[in-house]
């Protein structure tokens, strides 16, 4: 992956610091719990200080960190809404999976795990990594952009990737209901 290798400027960071009232209040209003919009705001200032390089000097600092935490709130959602899950807000935060109330067999979820660890780390470096940052729920433009490399590339290395995975774990597909394996 590329390395940003753009030194975190102290005045961008301060101007940034000095929007942290703003973030807080629209992460309350977002999330509307006190840890979850603590999280929202630190990974918005991280994303700010990471792409600080997007930021347009003069422009409206307060409206682009604002875009960023809304952004960030919503991929979040969606990632949650998309795995069907829910934060179970007990002590504990776990995130449980809504369709299956049954007992899950331990060592059974173990080998799969391990055969699906074991496909992936067989991937090209460059079809793991693309892979992998998709798995993230980074979106294919925000992977062009870390990777340094053309949005048409990021989906091909995808879609090897899930071709690759998809014959290595073929087995599975038809275990769970998936069967519907191409001949890519």
């Amino acid at each position: 992956m590329k390395k940003n290798n753009v030194s975190i400027d102290n005045s961008f960071e301060s101007l940034v610091q000095n929007e942290m009232q703003s973030m807080k209040s629209l992460a309350m209003q977002l999330t509307r719990n006190l840890e979850d919009a603590n999280d929202l705001v630190q990974e918005t200032v991280l994303k700010a200080l990471r792409f600080k390089e997007k930021y347009t000097e003069g422009t409206n600092l307060r409206g682009w960190v604002l875009t960023i935490l809304k952004n960030t709130f919503i991929n979040n959602y969606r990632r949650m809404v998309k795995r069907k899950t829910f934060i179970d807000s007990t002590d504990n935060t776990y995130f449980l999976d809504l369709p299956s109330h049954r007992t899950e067999n331990q060592a059974e979820i173990k080998f799969i795990r391990k055969d699906l660890e074991s496909a992936i780390s067989i991937l090209q470096p460059e079809l793991k990594v693309t892979f992998m940052l998709n798995i993230e729920g980074f979106k294919y433009h925000e992977i062009a952009e870390e990777l340094n490399i053309p949005i048409g590339t990021v989906k091909t290395r995808i879609f090897v990737a899930k071709r690759i995975l998809r014959k290595k774990l073929q087995v599975y597909g038809e275990q769970f209901g998936y069967n519907k394996i191409t001949n890519e």
